[in-house]
């Protein structure tokens, strides 16, 4: 079935077994928070700055054993989730961190609001991505909260352009992650 980027993002997150994350709307958001209300199982708790959403995430990861998840806009959004990112990876708090950022024909242009945010938190995260498609958006997510979860838990972030959010793709959601799998990126169908 096709969904929009911002709907692929939303389904992921309940196959992950998110119930609860924290954030605060912002301007390249919209068409996430828009798409939002559909998907009552997700408990959205908006926070009163970037920073407190990133600790909050921590502070959650730390209660329930699971990943903790947040939301930030792009630019100063962005770089205000930076300290609860350094926090939950100094700590190995299982964490994803889901920024958003300009439209993709903007990106390395300058644009308002525009920071290399997957740049920044390199040193700081496990891994990070930014999602170029909507169509790599159910993977993504998939592989975020793989690797936030396994190993030395820590940050993951995924960077969504503006324009990802509306795209429409195919959905399909891997159901399961092992790296003796039979296909080659480890992925079972």
């Amino acid at each position: 079935m096709k969904l929009t980027g911002a709907q692929i993002l939303c389904e992921s997150l309940i196959k992950e077994g998110v119930d609860v994350m924290f954030g605060i709307p912002g301007g390249v958001l919209l068409p996430f928070y828009d798409t939002l209300p559909e998907y009552s199982k997700i408990h959205h708790i908006l926070c009163r700055h970037e920073q407190g959403a990133a600790h909050a995430a921590e502070g959650y990861a730390r209660a329930t054993g699971r990943v903790g998840v947040c939301m930030a806009t792009s630019g100063p959004g962005a770089t205000n989730l930076v300290t609860g990112i350094a926090s939950a990876y100094l700590d190995s708090a299982p964490m994803v961190a889901i920024t958003g950022q300009v439209a993709r024909p903007f990106i390395g242009k300058d644009a308002f609001q525009e920071i290399d945010i997957t740049g920044i938190t390199l040193p700081i995260t496990k891994h990070n991505y930014q999602v170029m498609s909507a169509g790599e958006m159910a993977n993504t997510v998939k592989e975020a909260f793989h690797i936030a979860g396994t190993g030395r838990h820590g940050p993951v972030l995924i960077d969504v352009p503006s324009d990802v959010m509306v795209e429409e793709a195919e959905f399909r959601y891997c159901l399961l992650y092992t790296s003796d799998a039979a296909d080659d990126q480890g992925l079972v169908y």
